[in-house]
């Protein structure tokens, strides 16, 4: 089916897909794809690599000019390794560790020309070199898809409905991220419901700015409001966002 996740600019919309196929991959050894416009494969694997080690993602992409096409390879040679920090043993083991889910993850970077057909071919090819098993894919900026003339509400609502017949039609979850750009802010998350009614679920991601008061910046305080959720719950649920390791962390209800 399709999932659709919306939010506001710069509250960490990608470091939540990628963390949430990456825990996909990991748990059910399931293959996952995605599809990134604004982010390009670097910069996706150095997020994952933050999140597992601990090492913010400053320190990894000081260090990233030593990374080949996988993540914490090393292309130095031996001497110039010799300079790297303690930490990068620390994120070599994790890379290590995490190398057999982290081979089922294709990272896949968009240009504008990219079409929805283009992106069903790349999907079928992915699951014929994985024999044939269903995937899950992320399609990040998604309203980058569409008729960029359009208004994004319009635009969206029509992708929407693409989206979900190419999810049928693979029989596969597709998760789609689109930016939340409304200037009146005083309407509530539950208005898309009305503006994308053939997703099967709607997450929309809310700054707290309250609670963010009491975190060190630039960390976040975040609700994810289920709004649409067919044959299951809805409701939302509270989350900490650390931008320096690309990391979500759900936290109890206050």
């Amino acid at each position: 089916g399709l999932y659709l996740l919306i939010g506001p600019p710069a509250c960490g919309k990608t470091s939540f897909a990628k963390q949430l196929l990456d825990q996909v991959a990991r748990h059910n050894a399931v293959p996952g794809v995605f599809f990134s416009f604004a982010e390009c494969k670097k910069e996706l694997r150095i997020k994952t690599l933050a999140r597992l080690s601990g090492i913010e993602n400053k320190e990894i992409r000081r260090g990233s000019v030593y990374l080949l096409h996988w993540y914490g390879m090393p292309k130095a040679q031996h001497t110039e390794l010799e300079r790297l920090p303690p930490s990068w043993d620390k994120l070599k083991k994790s890379a290590e560790e995490a190398k057999s889910w982290l081979d089922l993850i294709y990272l896949i970077e968009c240009d504008r020309d990219i079409d929805l057909r283009r992106i069903e071919d790349q999907i079928r090819e992915v699951e014929s070199i994985q024999g044939g098993g269903r995937v899950m894919v992320v399609i990040d900026d998604c309203q980058l898809l569409g008729n960029i003339e359009q208004k994004l509400a319009d635009r969206v609502m029509l992708l929407v409905d693409e989206l979900q017949r190419a999810a049928v039609s693979l029989q596969i979850p597709i998760l789609a991220v689109c930016p939340d750009l409304r200037e009146d802010r005083s309407s509530v998350p539950q208005i898309w419901s009305d503006r994308a009614p053939s997703a099967d679920v709607i997450l929309v991601m809310e700054i707290d700015l309250e609670r963010t008061k009491k975190l060190i910046e630039p960390n976040q305080a975040l609700i994810l409001h289920i709004i649409k959720n067919r044959g299951g719950e809805r409701g939302k649920l509270p989350f900490e966002f650390v931008p320096a390791f690309s990391k979500f962390t759900e936290v109890a209800p206050a």
